[in-house]
């Protein structure tokens, strides 16, 4: 335990010496048998294709980013020496398991019935032991799943995220940017009365920065007030 300590009180003093540098992961390479065919699966989930580049007979590279996403899918020739459908456990989060489902099925994707898992582990298993039929009974967030396979069977998992936990990110769909907008507008309110003159929108922008790098609401708003008195932004006259 003391150890243990140690080592946390050092990270910590790492971090406040060392400026951090943003790292966003960005591409997930997925080992596919055939390409043209995986092409046509994974354009047919009405995903964005990004890139489709060729350099002679021996190399290929596609590019496809799911709606909303961060981060995108990248297959190929010769891009890859892993397994063809050895991928597995690929997350998409969405903020309706059910119409998330509703709408591959009639893409024309086999998808499995929603479920939550009845023993820890479940849903990395194709089995459906462990799986209990239908999403989780208090629909709490990260508790319910569907999962599907591409045609080389590489393993997709949605997972329905409605809250999330403190510290982590932000995925910003309309309806999480519409409760982000109002949950910003409540905290300028308390905020602008003792305020420095400003702008409403440096303000806000902070804000919503800083709930989308995991602050939490009040450390949102203590940073955007950070901004405000910082920079002192003034409406111009």
């Amino acid at each position: 335990m003391a150890n243990l300590k140690y080592e946390i009180r050092n990270n910590d003093a790492r971090d406040a010496i060392v400026a951090r540098v943003d790292m966003k992961f960005e591409v997930v390479v997925i080992p596919v048998s055939d390409v043209d065919r995986a092409k046509e699966f994974y354009g047919s989930l009405g995903w964005r294709l990004d890139a489709d580049r060729a350099a002679g007979a021996d190399f290929r590279v596609i590019q496809y980013t799911p709606p909303g996403s961060g981060c995108s899918i990248q297959f190929g020739t010769n891009v890859t020496s892993a397994t063809p459908g050895s991928a597995q456990g690929l997350y998409l989060i969405v903020s309706d398991i059910e119409a998330a489902r509703n709408e591959l099925v009639a893409r024309g994707v086999e998808v499995s019935a929603v479920f939550h898992e009845g023993t820890p582990g479940a849903r990395f298993h194709h089995a459906t032991n462990g799986r209990v039929s239908g999403p989780a009974p208090d629909r709490g967030s990260y508790r319910s799943f569907a999962s599907f396979s591409d045609p080389d069977g590489n393993g997709w998992l949605l997972q329905e995220v409605t809250t999330r936990l403190p510290g982590r990110g932000l995925s910003l769909d309309l309806a999480t940017l519409t409760e982000l907008l109002r949950e910003a507008e409540k905290r300028h309110g308390e905020y602008e009365p003792t305020a420095p003159k400003h702008h409403w929108s440096g303000w806000y922008a902070a804000y919503i920065v800083a709930r989308e790098n995991g602050r939490t609401p009040d450390e949102a708003a203590a940073d955007a007030a950070r901004r405000i008195e910082g920079a002192r932004d003034r409406v111009p006259a």
